[in-house]
């Protein structure tokens, strides 16, 4: 599931403009949901509503430090709210999911990671990973994907953390954001991402290749482009 500022998006195509100013919040994010049957889209579906009504609450003027604090409270009350589901219904046990994403709140831009779904860059032509995976494989040094991922929401972690980065001055004119699941990533390599990037390719074009490639898993894409006035 992905949620762009109010729109939440499933099986569909959508587009937007935001016009950023200091005193507006902005959340852009993607979650990727874990779990037998349905479990894993009400996991993703959960921790991004929940999320979302809980970004817009969050009151203004927070320094940067607190507004990590705020998330990491967050994180605490989503993940009780996740497993308590699999307490009380045997069908949502053990479910879980990733989420990254970029938050705009007091003038400031911060990338949300929990799992192995990723943030990406392309600036000037390159494409950069910006997130780094909470798996298996990259705890060993390798850095190919693994399917093995070591922290998210719910599924029965009780150590779930969440990389929180200010990346504010990062952020320049022409740059082009890509969050993804692993649905996309697994199928596509970086210089494939970075190619079709390059050519244009939107979120859905980019889907559409990792279906094309053998997609056998979930694939969510929210492509932002930055612009100036």
């Amino acid at each position: 599931m992905i949620l762009v500022g109010s729109s939440f998006v499933r099986n569909d195509n959508f587009s937007t403009k935001i016009e950023l100013k200091p005193e507006k919040r902005i959340l852009l994010a993607v979650a990727d949901g874990m779990g037998g049957h349905n479990s894993g889209e009400v996991a993703s579906s959960d921790a991004l509503h929940n999320l979302h009504f809980f970004f817009n609450d969050i009151p203004a003027g927070l320094t940067a430090g607190e507004f990590n604090e705020m998330m990491v409270v967050w994180l605490e009350s989503i993940n009780n709210i996740v497993d308590s589901k699999g307490r009380v219904d045997e069908r949502f046990k053990g479910m879980g999911t990733t989420l990254v994403g970029i938050a705009y709140y007091g003038g400031n831009f911060f990338s949300l990671n929990c799992g192995d779904s990723r943030l990406y860059r392309l600036r000037n032509g390159s494409l950069q990973q910006l997130t780094t995976d909470h798996s298996l494989n990259n705890m060993l040094g390798s850095t190919k994907h693994c399917s093995i991922i070591t922290n998210c929401i719910g599924g029965g972690n009780k150590n779930s953390y969440l990389d929180i980065v200010k990346m504010t001055d990062e952020i320049q004119p022409s740059d082009i954001y890509l969050l993804c699941s692993d649905g996309l990533s697994d199928m596509l390599s970086d210089q494939q991402i970075e190619t079709l990037l390059k050519s244009g390719a939107d979120a859905d074009a980019l889907c559409q290749a990792a279906i094309e490639a053998g997609g056998f898993d979930n694939v969510s894409a929210c492509v932002i482009d930055v612009k100036s006035e």
